[in-house]
């Protein structure tokens, strides 16, 4: 798979599973009267998740965008 089309696919993942996290416990809160909407803890919220999945993302990057063995022989 193209390098750059590898990584725009993990990003895409990442993107998705920030949303779907975080909206989840924005939902969460929210049902539980934590705070009310368009409040700044929701906004915290949201930046807290994406700061949490920036994190996670790069950790695992490594795995995901490194060229395997098979695909470097292909290349050459």
């Amino acid at each position: 798979m193209n390098r750059i089309v590898r990584g725009v696919a993990y990003v895409s993942v990442w993107v998705v599973i920030w949303g779907t996290v975080s909206s989840l416990m924005d939902w969460m809160l929210l049902t539980g009267e934590v705070y009310e909407t368009a409040s700044a803890g929701q906004a915290v919220t949201f930046i807290a998740y994406g700061a949490a999945t920036v994190v996670l993302a790069t950790r695992f990057s490594g795995r995901f965008l490194s060229e395997s063995d098979s695909e470097a022989a292909d290349q050459e």
